[in-house]
């Protein structure tokens, strides 16, 4: 583990950028969006999946769905080039809105909604939310919407009514669950029509979508000297940013491999979709760049042979209250810098070789390091790292930062934190 002490001109701007992404980011498919617009800005541009792809040096990226692959090919990259791939996610837990939204009870209006991955059911009780994601219209476009006013609320059952509830809260996903956004029968309006209003599209063009709901509180520090960071969606966001700013970074320098960012979709159901990392989004973009310089299928076999990720998602940060739960050997604390990812039956895929490549990193960086293992009589979560390296067959890191309330509508990390994976993810891509 590292003692390094952060860069002596570390500040917060960082991290205040990552308020302003995870505000403009409710739903994955807004967080491609807002990568991509900083990638642009740096010289990346769009190419579409369905075009041939030339063998010019500079940025590209390609968008699908609530995925994005963005690269870099520096002058002089031969097609056996290697990658650095820095690989996070965009979606996190939340409630759905089915397909068919509109119901009611009670002379409530209501709108049904499917729970979205692992969810802490409690944290979205009386909350105010927000609706966004995407709506599919007749003419084949798709348009984003986003609405962040208090529109919906999961009301919890008042304590007079469950005088019980501190001795264990129990909710049934079907029928505790359901938001209000009104008064009145089911058919007096209709979400769809509503949500299409607000997106500027005629209610009768949308013939799909999918839409999630957001906690509208914004991001914000916290504590006394706001040294923390609560906010929603930092699994993973917080990472999708660090590898946004990191590949920004290191567009337009020398550099001895061909830098990567994937940010795939579904991770949080177990990525098996086109956009997640059990698809072939990845390989196929990795292959087509290969092709793209004139290389053969020996060529992509070297390139990929030297290639190394660094699968990059939020970890746990040892909890006050609930100490017992940890291993009593690793503590990550906020702050102290990325931690690496450790698990034995392959729940993680860091390695001894990978975890040197990940202290390469974070030493060029100047930052410090800290470990994650999982208390052995505790189940340990898994990440896209696993399923990258058996994919492609490439050597690969499970690394993040260390938070609480994970999963929960809104989560908690330390404020240096951002900047200091950031930094360990330019050396990374630096190589």
């Amino acid at each position: 583990m590292s003692t390094a002490v952060r860069p002596a001109s570390f500040d917060r701007t960082h991290t205040d950028d990552l308020i302003a992404f995870l505000g403009t980011s409710p739903s994955p498919f807004h967080a491609v969006a807002s990568a991509a617009e900083r990638l642009e800005k740096v010289g990346f541009r769009r190419v579409a999946e369905t075009e041939a792809w030339d063998a010019a040096a500079g940025g590209r990226y390609v968008i699908r769905g609530g995925a994005l692959i963005a690269w870099y090919v520096p002058e002089g990259a031969g097609p056996e080039t290697p990658f650095r791939v820095v690989g996070t996610h965009t979606d996190s837990p939340n409630l759905r809105v089915k397909p068919v939204p509109d119901t009611g009870s009670a002379g409530w209006r209501q709108i049904a909604v499917e729970v979205y991955g692992g969810v802490p059911l409690n944290t979205w009780l009386d909350r105010d939310l927000g609706l966004s994601g995407r709506l599919a219209l007749r003419d084949g476009s798709v348009t984003l919407v986003q609405i962040d006013e208090p529109l919906l609320r999961v009301p919890q059952l008042a304590i007079h009514l469950d005088r019980q509830v501190n001795e264990g809260l129990k909710l049934d996903k079907q029928r505790h669950l359901t938001p209000i956004w009104g008064i009145g029968t089911v058919n007096e309006g209709s979400l769809v029509e509503y949500v299409a209003e607000r997106a500027g599209v005629p209610a009768d063009a949308v013939v799909g979508w999918d839409l999630m709901t957001h906690d509208v509180q914004p991001p914000s520090y916290l504590g006394r000297d706001r040294e923390l960071l609560a906010g929603p969606r930092l699994d993973n966001l917080l990472s999708v940013h660090a590898g946004t700013a990191a590949l920004a970074a290191v567009a337009g320098t020398a550099l001895p491999y061909i830098p990567v960012l994937a940010a795939f979709d579904h991770e949080e159901t177990g990525s098996e979709s086109d956009t997640g990392a059990q698809g072939p989004l990845l390989g196929n973009v990795l292959d087509r760049s290969v092709y793209a310089r004139g290389g053969t299928p020996e060529d992509r076999a070297r390139a990929l042979a030297g290639t190394v990720c660094l699968s990059s998602d939020m970890g746990h940060a040892v909890h006050p209250n609930y100490s017992e739960r940890h291993e009593p050997g690793h503590h990550p604390m906020p702050n102290g810098g990325p931690i690496l990812k450790v698990n034995v039956n392959n729940r993680y895929a860091t390695d001894a070789v990978g975890r040197a490549v990940f202290a390469a990193a974070c030493e060029k960086a100047g930052v410090p390091w800290q470990t994650f293992v999982s208390n052995n009589s505790m189940p340990c979560g898994t990440t896209i790292g696993p399923i990258t390296a058996a994919r492609l067959g490439i050597t690969t890191v499970d690394c993040g930062i260390a938070a609480l309330s994970m999963h929960s509508a809104r989560e908690l990390c330390g404020a240096d934190d951002p900047y200091l994976l950031a930094a360990a993810l330019k050396a990374f891509l630096e190589g």
